[in-house]
Protein backbone atom coordinates (compact mmCIF):
# COMPACT_ATOMS: atom_id res chain seq x y z
CA UNK A 1 0.00 0.00 0.00
CA UNK A 2 1.15 3.12 -1.02
CA UNK A 3 -0.09 6.39 0.64
CA UNK A 4 -0.72 9.49 -1.86
CA UNK A 5 -0.66 13.26 -1.35
CA UNK A 6 -3.47 14.73 0.99
CA UNK A 7 -5.50 15.42 -1.56
CA UNK A 8 -8.65 17.49 1.03
CA UNK A 9 -8.75 18.30 4.13
CA UNK A 10 -12.36 20.35 5.26
CA UNK A 11 -13.25 20.85 9.38
CA UNK A 12 -17.02 20.63 9.89
CA UNK A 13 -17.57 22.04 13.06
CA UNK A 14 -14.48 20.08 14.99
CA UNK A 15 -14.93 16.96 12.79
CA UNK A 16 -12.34 16.84 10.58
CA UNK A 17 -12.36 15.36 7.13
CA UNK A 18 -10.18 14.36 4.82
CA UNK A 19 -9.06 12.56 1.43
CA UNK A 20 -6.24 10.32 0.99
CA UNK A 21 -4.98 8.35 -2.55
CA UNK A 22 -3.35 5.23 -2.45
CA UNK A 23 -2.72 1.83 -4.14
CA UNK A 24 -4.61 -1.35 -3.06
CA UNK A 25 -5.65 -4.35 -3.88
CA UNK A 26 -9.16 -4.01 -5.44
CA UNK A 27 -10.94 -7.54 -4.84
CA UNK A 28 -13.23 -6.75 -7.76
CA UNK A 29 -10.37 -5.91 -10.23
CA UNK A 30 -8.29 -8.38 -8.58
CA UNK A 31 -5.20 -5.99 -8.86
CA UNK A 32 -3.78 -3.17 -6.83
CA UNK A 33 -5.24 -0.18 -8.13
CA UNK A 34 -5.63 3.96 -7.03
CA UNK A 35 -8.19 4.36 -4.56
CA UNK A 36 -9.73 7.28 -2.66
CA UNK A 37 -9.73 6.41 1.39
CA UNK A 38 -12.30 9.31 3.13
CA UNK A 39 -11.63 9.95 6.86
CA UNK A 40 -13.34 11.14 9.80
CA UNK A 41 -11.00 12.61 12.25
CA UNK A 42 -8.47 9.41 12.11
CA UNK A 43 -10.95 6.96 11.35
CA UNK A 44 -11.66 5.17 8.20
CA UNK A 45 -15.21 6.26 6.56
CA UNK A 46 -14.53 4.70 3.27
CA UNK A 47 -12.71 3.60 0.55
CA UNK A 48 -13.23 3.88 -2.94
CA UNK A 49 -11.91 1.86 -6.30
CA UNK A 50 -10.87 4.74 -8.56
CA UNK A 51 -11.26 2.24 -11.53
CA UNK A 52 -14.20 0.26 -11.05
CA UNK A 53 -16.07 2.78 -8.54
CA UNK A 54 -16.17 0.09 -5.60
CA UNK A 55 -16.98 1.58 -2.28
CA UNK A 56 -16.24 0.04 0.77
CA UNK A 57 -18.58 1.88 3.46
CA UNK A 58 -16.82 2.05 6.76
CA UNK A 59 -19.97 2.14 9.67
CA UNK A 60 -18.50 5.34 11.78
CA UNK A 61 -20.03 6.51 15.13
CA UNK A 62 -20.45 10.30 14.41
CA UNK A 63 -22.57 11.08 17.02
CA UNK A 64 -19.37 9.65 19.17
CA UNK A 65 -16.62 11.46 17.07
CA UNK A 66 -18.53 14.47 17.81
CA UNK A 67 -18.82 14.14 21.37
CA UNK A 68 -14.83 13.19 21.82
CA UNK A 69 -14.20 16.77 20.16
CA UNK A 70 -16.29 18.38 21.89
CA UNK A 71 -14.90 16.55 25.35
CA UNK A 72 -11.49 17.31 23.64
CA UNK A 73 -12.36 20.99 23.82
CA UNK A 74 -13.95 21.83 26.50
CA UNK A 75 -11.35 20.06 28.80
CA UNK A 76 -8.36 21.79 27.35
CA UNK A 77 -9.69 25.59 26.93
CA UNK A 78 -8.47 26.62 30.49
CA UNK A 79 -4.65 25.21 29.21
CA UNK A 80 -5.09 27.12 25.94
CA UNK A 81 -6.29 29.85 27.30
CA UNK A 82 -3.90 30.45 30.33
CA UNK A 83 -0.96 29.18 27.13
CA UNK A 84 -2.51 32.08 25.44
CA UNK A 85 -2.53 35.09 28.29
CA UNK A 86 0.99 34.01 29.09
CA UNK A 87 2.81 34.58 25.35
CA UNK A 88 0.67 38.05 24.89
CA UNK A 89 -1.32 39.13 27.87
CA UNK A 90 -2.23 42.78 26.40
CA UNK A 91 -3.23 40.87 22.75
CA UNK A 92 -5.32 38.50 25.08
CA UNK A 93 -7.06 41.16 26.53
CA UNK A 94 -6.99 43.07 23.96
CA UNK A 95 -9.17 40.39 21.64
CA UNK A 96 -11.29 39.16 24.78
CA UNK A 97 -14.08 41.30 24.20
CA UNK A 98 -14.88 41.17 20.28
CA UNK A 99 -14.19 37.11 20.95
CA UNK A 100 -17.32 36.90 23.76
CA UNK A 101 -19.40 38.89 21.58
CA UNK A 102 -18.77 37.08 18.83
CA UNK A 103 -19.36 33.90 20.67
CA UNK A 104 -22.89 33.16 20.24
CA UNK A 105 -22.65 33.59 16.57
CA UNK A 106 -19.88 31.24 16.35
CA UNK A 107 -21.40 28.61 18.51
CA UNK A 108 -24.53 28.72 16.45
CA UNK A 109 -22.37 28.54 12.80
CA UNK A 110 -20.83 25.42 14.61
CA UNK A 111 -23.99 24.15 15.43
CA UNK A 112 -25.51 24.14 11.80
CA UNK A 113 -22.21 22.92 10.34
CA UNK A 114 -22.62 19.79 13.09
CA UNK A 115 -26.21 19.01 11.95
CA UNK A 116 -24.60 19.07 8.12
CA UNK A 117 -21.84 16.68 8.84
CA UNK A 118 -24.15 14.18 11.24
CA UNK A 119 -26.75 14.44 8.26
CA UNK A 120 -23.67 13.77 5.40
CA UNK A 121 -22.15 10.68 7.51
CA UNK A 122 -25.77 9.26 8.63
CA UNK A 123 -27.37 7.65 5.53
Amino acid sequence: MMAGDLMHEEEVSNVKTHEMQADLYCIQCREETPHVIQYINEEISTITCRRCSRVVDIDIDIMNELYDEVYQRITTKPARLSKESREDLSHFFFSLPSRVISKPYRLFRDANDTQKAIRRYRK
